[in-house]
């Protein structure tokens, strides 16, 4: 059976800190990369509010195999009381980039 590969995001108020959350999965081999894209306005209610807050997505590319351990360390490092996490599946794409992402999650 093909590895199967998801993209996971999560977000947050802060590059440095957006820097950071995306480096540290890439160097446990929790990912083979991530992306931080552009900062963006968010709109959202909380505790009873309408808030808005400049974000930044960051966006990790892994297999379903190391999802667990990777919400597990961006749940642990991010700062948020509810911090976003959403997974999306890949349900297609080029055979190379696909086999690269499986062997850069790959811990053996």
């Amino acid at each position: 059976m093909a590895t199967e590969i998801v993209i996971a995001q999560t977000t947050i108020d802060d590059e440095e800190k957006a820097k950071a959350l995306a480096l540290g999965p890439v160097e446990a081999r929790l990912a083979a990369c991530a992306h931080i894209d552009a900062p963006f306005t968010a709109v959202y209610r909380w505790k009873g509010k309408i808030e808005t807050a400049t974000e930044w997505r960051i966006s990790f590319k892994t297999t379903t195999e190391r999802l667990p351990e990777l919400e597990a360390w961006v749940s642990d490092q991010h700062p948020y009381e509810v911090p976003e996490w959403i997974t999306l599946p890949v349900t297609g794409g080029s055979a190379a980039y696909l086999s690269w992402v499986a062997d850069e999650t790959t811990t053996a």
